[in-house]
């Protein structure tokens, strides 16, 4: 049954679309006969409990340089759309959770992926701490006396924003480090939130996994090896991608948060594990498609939309 599917994502003209997970399922919908529609966020309104946007219907092809012919814009009600994507990148700030609040008035009647009261309760590096058996020894906080005593235990330590994305602002410091009062009053000054400090996992020059499960199960995955010198594996920051298989004890990560995962009704989520250590657990814009399957992985899109069309018919 062809379906209407808004994508609320940022500028698609923008994009890559080499790399691009949510063209890559813009690319399936098509397959599939369903009518794509796209939208920006900030252009998000509620009128007496009516959630609309001005949206374009969007032609697209797997041409870079061409991937897109946009139609007119026109203001179109949420709830007359089958199935709504939630894919514009974080950051996770009081734009990104007003968005979740309003996309909540129309699901599920409207399918919403992933689920925004979801995504809103459970930020990347928050979620990840309900199984603390499966991470590397991690901090929550903004207190230096705190850091100060966890490096004093754990030695090399990685400090990074609590919501940040895209390998962003994140740092290894020694367990004597000179640089680590100026880090601090920097964090300080430029994030109000808390920040999160974990052991340092060396073997990260081999790589981060990113690992995609669907409803809960693990699909695909793709090895993200850092650049020399650098710490971040995110593809964003260079970080050059390797086909992956998972291990025994990725499988048994993934099988210890999948019921977690489907309890959310989190469809697609991308998880990060270093050295059998899950380090996050990815819900607002899960990357990696294309990348799972330019390595030799499978296309994980048709297992994505053969997820929400399920959704939709129940």
């Amino acid at each position: 049954m062809p379906l209407t599917v808004a994508v609320q994502m940022d500028p698609i003209e923008r994009i890559n679309v080499a790399s691009d997970s949510t063209f890559a399922l813009m690319l399936e919908a098509k397959v599939r006969g369903h009518k794509l529609l796209v939208y920006t966020p900030d252009k998000l309104s509620m009128l007496d409990a009516k959630v609309s946007a001005p949206m374009q219907e969007a032609e697209i092809r797997d041409v870079v340089g061409d991937h897109v012919t946009l139609g007119r814009p026109s203001r179109v009600d949420l709830a007359s759309t089958n199935v709504v994507l939630m894919r514009q990148d974080p950051p996770f700030d009081l734009a990104y959770i007003t968005a979740t609040h309003l996309l909540e008035r129309v699901h599920p009647a409207t399918l919403v992926v992933n689920d925004p009261a979801s995504v809103r309760n459970a930020p990347e590096k928050i979620f990840v701490t309900e199984f603390p058996q499966l991470m590397p020894a991690t901090l929550i906080t903004r207190d230096k006396a705190e850091i100060d005593e966890f490096r004093k235990e754990h030695g090399e330590i990685v400090m990074k924003p609590l919501h940040g994305h895209g390998g962003a602002s994140v740092f290894k410091l020694a367990r004597e480090d000179a640089n680590f009062g100026s880090l601090y009053d920097l964090f300080a000054a430029t994030f109000k939130e808390a920040w999160v400090v974990q052991r340092f996992l060396p073997q990260v020059v081999k790589g981060d996994k990113r690992i995609i499960l669907v409803d809960g199960v693990a699909k695909g995955a793709v090895n993200r090896v850092p650049q020399v010198n650098d710490i971040r594996s995110n593809m964003v920051r260079g970080g050059a991608a390797e086909a992956a298989k998972l291990s025994a004890r990725e499988q048994e990560i993934c099988e210890t948060i999948g019921p977690a995962i489907r309890k959310r009704g989190l469809i697609f989520v991308g998880i990060d594990v270093i050295d059998g250590y899950l380090t996050e657990i990815n819900v607002t814009c899960p990357t990696g498609i294309r990348a799972i399957r330019n390595t030799g992985g499978p296309d994980l899109a048709p297992v994505i939309w053969d997820a929400i069309e399920r959704r939709v018919k129940a």
